[in-house]
């Protein structure tokens, strides 16, 4: 099964076991986490697209690491003027595994028989 879900911001095409390095999120090494926003899913048979999400699904994953990532350089120049800058950037970012995609029914639950309503007819006797 496959999904494409929305990380921070970004569109993400995962499936169960993958990792991937996304826009830094506030979390610890080994922490879960889920999003649910899930524009997509796929079995590889039949595929279901949301308007604009598929209600009452979700992606869960874990966090295997923060860090940053390569360092980025960048150098500007006008030749015969002297003018140099040099600059640089390294991206934060959060490595994640996907651990499972959930799919719910799109049938509202049941709800439960009350049992309060039993209990107190049977006190009142």
């Amino acid at each position: 099964m496959y999904a494409v879900v929305i990380i921070k911001g970004f569109q993400h095409s995962v499936s169960v076991g993958d990792e991937l390095a996304v826009q830094k999120f506030e979390g610890n090494v080994g922490d879960k986490a889920s999003f649910d926003e899930v524009l997509m899913l796929g079995d590889g048979k039949k595929s279901v697209i949301g308007t604009p999400f598929v209600p009452m699904s979700k992606v869960d994953v874990t966090i295997l690491k923060q860090g940053k990532d390569k360092k980025i350089t960048m150098l500007k120049k006008k030749r015969r003027k002297g003018y140099k800058v040099k600059r640089g950037h390294r991206q934060e970012l959060t490595w994640i595994r996907i651990d499972g995609i959930s799919v719910g029914s799109s049938s509202t639950p049941k709800p439960k028989p009350k049992k309060v309503a039993a209990e107190a007819t049977a006190e009142s006797e």
